[in-house]
C-alpha cells in the first residue's frame, strides 16, 4: 500500500447521508452540482453529453503558500482514492486521468489499480488521498488540509478526481469522476516563490 503525499497535514472522515458517486463541498465548484455531485464524468472538470453544467461563477480566493481545506462528499461507496492538481492559466494543464490497470470481465473492462505519484509531480499537489478499500456503514466525508504553491493567478483551476477501483469503463470518464473549483491565489510575499509554475497571465 502507498501512502498519499506529506502535503496532506490532515484528514478526518465524517459519516454524513447521501446518495451517488462525489460531491465537492469546498472550495466551492465552479459548476451547478445535484445531492449525487452530478455531472461529473467528463474530464477535466466535470459534465456530460447530457449536461455539460452550469458555471457558478464563484472565484474562490486563497493565499499561495498556505494550505486549502479540502472538503468531498462520497455519496455512493467506491473503492479507490483522490487525487489533487492545479492549472494556473488553462485546464489544459491539468494532467491526463490516472493510468488505470483493468481486468478483462464478461462485461468488459474492470479497474484494478491506478498509478499514484509518489512524490507527486507538477501539476499534481497530491495524489492518493482518502485512500478506502472497506464499504463503511454509511456514506462519508473526506477532509484534508492541502498544500498550495506559493504562486499568483487570477483564477487558477483546482481539479478533484476520485479514481475508481473495481468499476467499469464509462464513457465519458473512464474510471475518473471529475470535478474543480474556480480560485484566486495571491502569492504570499513573505515566501519565496515557488518555481516550475507557469506565470500567470
Amino acid at each position: 500500500m502507498r501512502f498519499f503525499s506529506a502535503l496532506v497535514a490532515l484528514v478526518v472522515a465524517v459519516p454524513v447521508v447521501g446518495d451517488a458517486h462525489f460531491k465537492l463541498l469546498e472550495p466551492a465548484s465552479w459548476i451547478v452540482s445535484n445531492d449525487r455531485g452530478d455531472p461529473q464524468k467528463a474530464g477535466p472538470c466535470g459534465g456530460d453529453a447530457k449536461d455539460p453544467g452550469t458555471p457558478t461563477n464563484v472565484v474562490g480566493k486563497a493565499v499561495g503558500g498556505q494550505m486549502l481545506r479540502l472538503k468531498v462528499q462520497e455519496t455512493v461507496y467506491h473503492p479507490g482514492h483522490y487525487r489533487v492538481a492545479l492549472a494556473v492559466n488553462s485546464r489544459d494543464e491539468l494532467p491526463a486521468d490516472p493510468v488505470t490497470t483493468t481486468r478483462e470481465t464478461e462485461k468488459g473492462p474492470q479497474s484494478i489499480w491506478a498509478v499514484i505519484q509518489s512524490p507527486p509531480q507538477k501539476p499534481v499537489l497530491v495524489d492518493g488521498l482518502f485512500q478506502h478499500y472497506t464499504r463503511p456503514a454509511q456514506p462519508q466525508i473526506y477532509e484534508a488540509d492541502v498544500q498550495l504553491p506559493n504562486v499568483s493567478c487570477r483564477k487558477c483551476t483546482l481539479q478533484i478526481v476520485q479514481w475508481m477501483a473495481q468499476h467499469g469503463y464509462n464513457n465519458p470518464g473512464g474510471y475518473t469522476y471529475h470535478h474543480c473549483a474556480d480560485v484566486q491565489i495571491t502569492a504570499d510575499p513573505s515566501k519565496p516563490l515557488d518555481t516550475g509554475w507557469p506565470e500567470s497571465r
